[in-house]
């Protein structure tokens, strides 16, 4: 029904909309994706400040009318993770996260555990932003492993979750040899065909992404990561029709 509705909630993505208003796309935990219209929020004098950009968490005060997009009459700040925005790296990564979350979550369904999933990816990458400085390689395979420790927490989210404990195929659990988007997993020697290899430290990264707290995103080196990133994007691809941008910009 229409009327007033309160609800904490996530800016995903802001976009400019006439001379003064922005179109919001937010993330909630009881109403999934919904869109929503700021209006004179670009304004000097607007009344919202700098509450609506993307990345805020927020409490939001929104009127539902009988159009598709709510309005915003209030906002209040929970987290503005601002020592992410001054980290060019970190902001990126925000950026990628909820993206992910806005393709693969964009039904007004709600999905409490991916807003807390999402609040606890934008709150660690504005812990670790600007802190101890690494080599180049090394930061961006940190980075990378904790964009697919998330991802495959979405999957998990989403019910697509790859099944790496034997072959999704035949139920072998051992010479697991590749990796299949169709099959939703694993594969042994026997039925590797349609699956490009997955090797044995790409396959312990998965596994332990989903069983371990984000903040203890275990790593890898590259190649796993690389063929770990492959797995998670044939899923993607073959059980919900999405594609997500790389996991981490090109170097």
């Amino acid at each position: 029904m229409p009327g007033a509705v309160k609800t904490e909630a996530v800016v995903l993505r802001s976009m400019r909309y006439g001379e003064a208003d922005r179109i919001l796309h937010l993330y909630t935990p009881a109403r999934g994706r919904i869109g929503a219209i700021a209006k004179g929020v670009r304004r000097a004098r607007s009344r919202f400040g700098g509450r609506l950009e993307p990345f805020f968490r927020i409490d939001a005060e929104l009127h539902e009318g009988r159009g598709e997009l709510l309005t915003v009459t209030g906002a209040q700040t929970v987290d503005a993770h601002t020592r992410l925005r001054s980290d060019a790296r970190a902001l990126d990564a925000a950026a990628r996260a909820c993206d992910a979350v806005g393709r693969l979550f964009e039904t007004g369904e709600p999905h409490p555990g991916v807003f807390n999933l999402l609040c606890r990816q934008l709150g660690l990458l504005d812990a670790q932003a600007g802190g101890e400085a690494l080599e180049p390689g090394r930061a961006q395979a940190a980075q990378r492993s904790g964009a697919l420790s998330f991802r495959l927490k979405l999957l998990l989210a989403a019910g697509l979750a790859p099944q790496l404990g034997a072959c999704a195929n035949c139920g072998e659990p051992e010479h697991l040899v590749g990796f299949s988007g169709a099959a939703g997993g694993v594969v042994c020697a026997a039925c590797e065909a349609g699956s490009f290899p997955l090797g044995a430290e790409a396959h312990e990264f998965m596994a332990g992404a989903l069983g371990r707290p984000l903040e203890e995103a275990p790593t890898a080196a590259e190649q796993a990561l690389s063929q770990a990133e492959r797995a998670i994007a044939v899923t993607l691809e073959h059980h919900a029709h999405v594609r997500l941008m790389p996991a981490v910009a090109a170097a």
